[in-house]
């Protein structure tokens, strides 16, 4: 190893004495705390997974919901037929208005009109009480001088007493118009007033249920009917899955497991997207094993990025995983850019005395961006992250950016 890095030092020294100083990009090597990591395998699902149903009976009129579309939460994915539905409702809604005016004529009261009536009624009683009183009398003094008969004097006294029970009639009659409705049957006129409302909603209810809308915003994965097919209560419509968030589910081994926490941020690599490393947050630890593998599910939640054609992650992708396993320690890390490999050992280039000096390391644990590293480098040595893949050893840089 090192009769290799000296002739690889020297062979270098001289050409690269005579080239000019090559613009370069460096930060400073940084000591972290690290700890060893076991990569897992797990499977991406569905943040969501729903098959809607129908909560009504009937039959199938338009059906909206095809496998791969997006929808968003209430938007419609079936309808069924509702015309006899619509009829009662219109029939109920007419009886509705029916009570509200009932309702409103019992709370305007009596009208002006209705109130002078009923008064003309009670002034023609008072009248036709004197009218009858001094018929009644005028018989009286006739009868005594036998101008009448016992028989005329009795039709005049039960004219009188009909005369005076209509009176108390008539007053009772101008009383009533003139206090209006009864406070009771104004509140049974409201009572039957909700009841008929509670009717309308019911039916309304009834109504938008023979629309079957996506629970939330998601993907159509599965068709379960279509136009012209009887569905009854509960039968399936479509299935829903939400993957705008997806959860990476990974059956980490016991011995691991308390290694994991809720909230920890992992790094999360899809095989189907090369070269991406996404961010997820852990948010679920199954406390229940597989009894034959001695796994516990955990998941990752994970943000989906977009691509041209929708989501980039799809439900079923295998996904990886690297969960820290033991203590940690601190080591020196650098960027992963800052490795120059395809020779039998990784090299970073430590600028030193305004020159690039090549430094064979050896690489440990990985943090992201970062790579643990050991050998001829210590914290604070400045190492090329950019420009050091056509550096040779020894020659002049010039640094045009430190990255802190």
């Amino acid at each position: 190893m090192r009769r290799w890095f000296v002739i690889f030092l020297l062979a270098g020294i001289t050409g690269a004495q005579q080239m000019p100083p090559a613009p370069v990009v460096v930060t400073a090597v940084v000591e972290r705390e690290v700890g060893a990591r076991r990569a897992f395998v797990g499977t991406v699902e569905p943040s969501r997974l729903s098959t809607v149903g129908s909560e009504v009976e009937g039959v199938v009129v338009e059906y909206l919901a095809r496998e791969g579309d997006r929808v968003e939460q209430g938007q419609p994915l079936a309808r069924l037929r509702t015309r006899l539905l619509e009829i009662r409702l219109s029939a109920e809604r007419s009886t509705l208005e029916l009570r509200k005016q009932a309702l409103a004529e019992l709370e305007n009261g009596s009208r002006p009109e209705e109130i002078d009536e009923a008064r003309a009624r009670l002034t023609r009683a008072q009248i036709a009480v004197e009218v009858n009183d001094w018929k009644l009398a005028r018989a009286q003094k006739l009868q005594k001088t036998n101008v009448i008969s016992e028989t005329e004097l009795y039709d005049a006294r039960l004219a009188a007493r009909q005369a005076t029970d209509d009176l108390h009639a008539a007053d009772a009659a101008f009383k009533l118009v003139e206090a209006g409705p009864r406070k009771e049957r104004i509140a049974q006129a409201r009572a039957q007033t909700k009841v008929q409302e509670a009717r309308i909603e019911e039916l309304e209810d009834d109504l938008e249920r023979h629309t079957i809308r996506a629970p939330f915003d998601g993907y159509v994965v599965a068709e379960h009917t279509e136009v012209g097919q009887w569905l009854g209560r509960g039968d399936a419509v479509a299935a829903i899955a939400a993957l705008d968030e997806v959860d990476v589910r990974v059956p980490v081994v016991e011995d691991y497991v308390r290694g994991v926490k809720l909230g920890m941020e992992l790094i999360v690599t899809i095989d189907a997207l090369p070269g991406q490393q996404l961010q997820g947050r852990l948010n679920a630890i199954v406390p229940q094993a597989d009894p034959r593998a001695r796994t516990f599910p955990v998941k990752i939640r994970v943000k989906n990025p977009r691509g041209e054609s929708g989501v980039l992650i799809k439900a079923g992708m295998f996904a990886r995983i690297h969960v820290p396993v033991g203590q940690k320690q601190k080591a020196l890390v650098v960027p992963k850019d800052a490795l120059v490999l395809g020779g039998p050992q990784p090299v970073v280039f430590v600028v030193r005395d305004g020159a690039a000096l090549p430094v064979p390391v050896t690489t440990g644990i990985g943090l992201d961006s970062l790579i643990q590293v050991t050998g001829n480098v210590a914290a604070g040595d400045l190492v090329v992250v950019r420009g050091n893949e056509r550096l040779r050893p020894n020659q002049p840089v010039r640094v045009v950016e430190t990255i802190k």
